[in-house]
């Protein structure tokens, strides 16, 4: 399966308040929207990619209770973006301060903030066309670290603000650098 993308614009143009009604009322799709206000249907992941997903999640979790720096979201949690899209990364972090700057209504829905930090790990129905415009996406939107992950190919994109994207091939573990201070994650979850 592979990501399918609806235009209704010429049809409906959703608002903040219907896209959220929409994907309530369809808990067992998994819906995002990019900047041109399109709707896109997500596939499931198969097992070895959610196994790693969960693995990677895992590690982020372990690393924020001890540190206590912010808060960890998993795949399921979906982000308004400033440029109006909806996204849901595999992994994010958001600076407690930050986080906690939102109202709890804010919070409750889906947070009108970019996270400091979101991890994409590519599916095998993934296309990497669609998710490099995604990570530009978080750029854009103001995300400080991001790392797009080929497992297939153990290729490691790092996006920051403000700079070019750095491509590593078979890296063993990244570091989340002045992001998330003290984060190294052995990329064994994610290869082996």
């Amino acid at each position: 399966m592979t990501a399918i993308t609806i235009n209704l614009k010429n049809i409906v143009k959703l608002n903040d308040d219907q896209f959220y009604q929409l994907c309530q009322d369809n808990p067992e799709v998994k819906f995002e929207r990019n900047g041109n206000g399109e709707l896109i249907v997500m596939p499931p992941t198969g097992g070895e990619t959610g196994k790693r997903n969960a693995k990677l999640t895992a590690r982020f979790v372990v690393w924020n209770e001890q540190t206590q720096l912010g808060e960890v979201f998993d795949s399921s949690t979906c982000f308004k973006l400033p440029n109006g899209s909806s996204r849901s990364p595999d992994v994010s972090w958001i600076k407690l301060t930050r986080w906690n700057a939102l109202t709890p209504e804010q919070r409750e829905k889906f947070p009108p903030i970019a996270p400091d930090f979101v991890l994409e790990l590519m599916s095998p129905s993934d296309s990497l066309s669609d998710t490099i415009t995604k990570m530009q996406e978080y750029m854009d939107a103001g995300v400080k670290l991001g790392w797009l992950m080929e497992r297939m190919t153990r290729r490691v994109e790092i996006y920051r603000q403000g700079q070019p994207k750095e491509v590593l091939e078979s890296p063993t573990s990244l570091s989340g650098e002045e992001v998330l201070p003290g984060f190294v994650l052995d990329l064994q979850i994610v290869w082996g």
